[in-house]
């Protein structure tokens, strides 16, 4: 009798689940719900209140719903029973918190708070604590705080401690309130278990913890801010567990509510991002994989520990033990595309679009695939998100030069597409200059399924061949798999992460190779992408900052 387990990626817009077949790899239950309060950056629900900018906040009962209506669905669909389901995993967005109660219930579920925007979620995305985070950098930097390395010599408004900080500092009644402030996938894993525990993947690469020397030192924190000092051993507590161990077993409270059996492993969360490298089935050191998306991440594996500007973290067993895990990222990529599709595409394009039964993005990517490298003498900077490695900056923005009276929106979309792979260019040069060899790229997430040029530009800009995973979903198939470990042998799955993969992952066969002749283009304009880095990142022309703090 064959036997499933569950994969859960709840990610910046919706949730997914996927049931798999532990013995094929087989994905034969999907479904998908979508956050009923998406992202909140306006006002909070039902409230007039205006949020500051740069504000991503999130409702944590969407979470819920997802694995409330998504897990039955999915499972009807797959036509398995509950009790065939061995294991489930899930992954998240990350840093993504919540300040919550003794009992683990968020605060802004409380009438009491709910008009206070630090009482709800910070999404991954939220940079509102920039100056935080630009107060963390300045002072680790000043007490040559060793941990800072790992970080490529700096730590990113999306990450714990800036959070934390930013609700310190605006809203200390909600602090004190607060018995636990927790990544959501901790969250959710304690509610399903009974057992507060902190995944070993985010806490590593977005809450400083370190496996040899534990989190940041009480010194630090105390000269940070006075509250800080312990907030290890109450606010931030609970035993850090590596990827893929058993969370605890699904509790019988929360089994009734999600329509799975009471008793069933449940594993330790981990970041989207990294799901996707198991997903995609690398575990051998060298081969980067682009999980791409709203946003791209950059993850590699490595034999060796060195330090690497502006990534967002390094940190050893961080997916696969045995070897060290590097993120870095790119803050905005199919953002970008979806923003220029909703907000600056003209009519024609749409109506013509609709013609010819095509999407936007279809339509435009036909067009600019028959451009040449350059777009007409278009070149954008991919900021349009801040900039996440090598510069770390959320206070950056977006750039377009080369506009004329002739400029289409086809090349415009192109020059967009080139931008991003330029990003994702600058972010390789980043590990290469210190040494750790890039063997090959493998590209997973939804992007890579659906846009074939982004693809081939990205290989021409690169100079490397692309492998493509086999599935869109592979943060929720890693997660699965996590599942299938926390299940382990006696369960029905296996106490080897390789050989789940071996077992349960394989390739679509697609594979993008690089045009010598485009690339020996794009290296050109290559160049003048890296100028405009230095010009407008590094302190040459502060003008985006300036304007930002005019606004």
């Amino acid at each position: 009798m064959s036997k499933y387990a569950i994969g859960v990626d709840f990610g910046t817009g919706s949730g997914r689940i996927v049931v798999i077949d532990v013995r094929t790899g087989e994905v034969v239950g999907t479904h998908i719900t979508e956050y009923k309060h998406g992202v909140i950056t306006i006002n909070l629900p039902n409230s007039t209140k205006e949020l500051k900018r740069d504000t991503a906040l999130q409702h944590p009962q969407d979470y819920i719903e997802v694995l409330k209506q998504s897990i039955p669905q999915s499972l009807e669909e797959a036509k398995v029973s509950k009790e065939d389901v061995i294991g489930i995993g899930l992954d998240f967005t990350a840093c993504t918190i919540l300040p919550v109660d003794e009992s683990l219930q968020p605060l802004c579920f409380d009438s009491k708070w709910k008009e206070e925007p630090n009482a709800w979620v910070k999404l991954w995305k939220h940079h509102a604590a920039q100056e935080q985070a630009d107060r963390i950098n300045a002072l680790a930097t000043e007490r040559n705080e060793e941990w800072l390395q790992k970080y490529g010599g700096i730590i990113s408004s999306e990450w714990m401690l800036p959070k934390v900080l930013e609700i310190v500092e605006e809203s200390p009644d909600v602090y004190e309130e607060a018995t636990y402030i927790l990544e959501a996938a901790d969250w959710l894993t304690s509610l399903m278990t009974g057992n507060l525990k902190r995944n070993s993947c985010a806490a590593g690469f977005k809450g400083t913890w370190n496996k040899a020397q534990g989190y940041v030192s009480r010194e630090f924190l105390k000269e940070l801010h006075p509250s800080l000092e312990n907030i290890y051993d109450n606010k931030l507590s609970g035993d850090v567990v590596s990827v893929g161990e058993r969370a605890g077993l699904l509790i019988e409270d929360f089994a009734r509510k999600i329509g799975l059996e009471a008793g069933t492993p449940v594993s330790m969360g981990m970041i989207d991002a990294h799901a996707g490298v198991l997903g995609a089935g690398v575990t051998k050191s060298n081969e980067m994989v682009l999980v791409m998306g709203t946003s791209t991440c950059h993850m590699l594996l490595s034999e060796k520990e060195v330090f690497v500007e502006g990534i967002s973290g390094v940190v050893e067993d961080g997916i696969i033990p045995g070897l060290f895990a590097y993120e870095a990222g790119q803050a905005a990529v199919g953002d970008i595309f979806e923003w220029y599709i909703k907000e600056n595409v003209p009519a024609y394009v749409k109506e013509i679009s609709i013609q010819n039964d095509m999407t936007i993005h279809e339509y435009l990517e036909n067009l600019a695939a028959n451009l040449q490298p350059g777009a007409n003498g278009l070149i954008a900077l991919d900021w349009h998100n801040g900039c996440r490695t090598p510069l770390v900056d959320g206070n950056l923005s977006g750039m377009l030069i080369g506009l004329t009276l002739s400029t289409k929106p086809e090349q415009i979309y192109r020059a967009l597409l080139e931008a991003t792979a330029f990003g994702t260019k600058l972010i390789m040069e980043q590990f290469q200059n210190k040494g750790i060899e890039i063997s090959g790229l493998v590209a997973c997430g939804g992007l890579p399924q659906k846009n074939d040029l982004m693809m081939q530009i990205y290989s021409d800009v690169t100079g490397m061949p692309i492998k493509i995973a086999s599935s869109s979903i592979t943060p929720a198939v890693g997660a699965a798999m996590c599942g299938v470990l926390a299940a382990g042998r006696e369960k029905g799955g296996y106490d080897d992460i390789t050989k789940i993969a071996d077992q349960m992952v394989q390739y679509s066969g697609r594979q993008y190779k690089p045009s010598h002749e485009n690339t020996k283009k794009y290296a050109a304009i290559y160049e003048e992408y890296k100028r405009l880095v230095e010009y407008f990142g590094k302190g040459t022309n502060k003008v985006m900052k300036h304007l930002k703090s005019l606004s």
